[in-house]
């Protein structure tokens, strides 16, 4: 069971998401802590309700981002992290962080990477007036939003669509394909080449997973499997 570090700046919708995919059984995880620069976030208080310890402080008191990830480093020494989801936290992560769990941590952001990055991924998308908006989980890099993509969810841009109509359709779409991506991880299908990411089948002997039915009006890449 992957043990997994969970960080947070906002709401946690995806913490959440996850969370409920491992109650469900279909991701094969524990969230062993949930950590955050933004000490009165919301996610902080789901993870509380699910008895999950945090860590919270204002990056603002630390001098550096370096110090800042140190502290979180020690704060999570002793709970055998093997794993980190990025759940809306609003910060690069240092080097020596990314060496620390080198290849072991993974984003979800809100368009179709490498197209608009940064903090306003769909908000870019319907302001450049692209026809697809969509998802991406892919691992993190020390540049933002760079690492190479795991699975990516894209879906048509209806006329004239709000940004706050668009934003429920990608959220629902990254709680599908983020703990899905997370499991991958988890049983050890993920095979990072160069820039490309491969899915492997599962080891011998063990289930062969059954596809899971498509989102209508969205295609989803590799796709999803069942429980998801």
């Amino acid at each position: 069971m992957l043990r997994l570090a969970v960080l947070a700046s906002g709401r946690g919708s995806n913490l959440q998401a996850i969370l409920r995919s491992i109650s469900q059984g279909s991701l094969k995880a524990r969230v062993v802590m949930a950590l955050s620069n933004v000490p009165h976030a919301p996610a902080l208080e789901l993870a509380q309700a699910a008895g999950i310890p945090i860590w919270a402080e204002d990056h603002r008191t630390f001098k550096s981002r370096k110090e800042f990830d140190a502290a979180m480093l020690t704060a999570m020494a002793g709970k055998q992290v093997e794993a980190v989801a990025l759940a809306g936290y609003m910060r690069l992560l240092s080097p020596e962080f990314l060496q620390a769990f080198k290849g072991r941590v993974l984003n979800i952001h809100p368009s179709l990477l490498p197209a608009f990055p940064g903090t306003d991924g769909a908000g870019d998308t319907l302001a450049y007036g692209a026809k697809f908006a969509g998802c991406t989980v892919h691992f993190v890099e020390e540049a933002l939003d760079s690492g190479p993509v795991i699975i990516q969810a894209a879906l048509a841009v209806q006329a004239n669509e709000p940004l706050d109509g668009l934003m429920p359709r990608i959220h629902a779409m990254e709680h599908r394909i983020y703990p899905q991506a997370l499991q991958w991880l988890a049983s050890g299908r993920l095979r990072l080449q160069g820039r490309l990411v491969h899915l492997s089948a599962p080891e011998l002997g063990e289930e062969t997973p059954e596809p899971a039915n498509p989102p209508a009006g969205c295609l989803i890449s590799p796709p999803l499997e069942q429980g998801f």
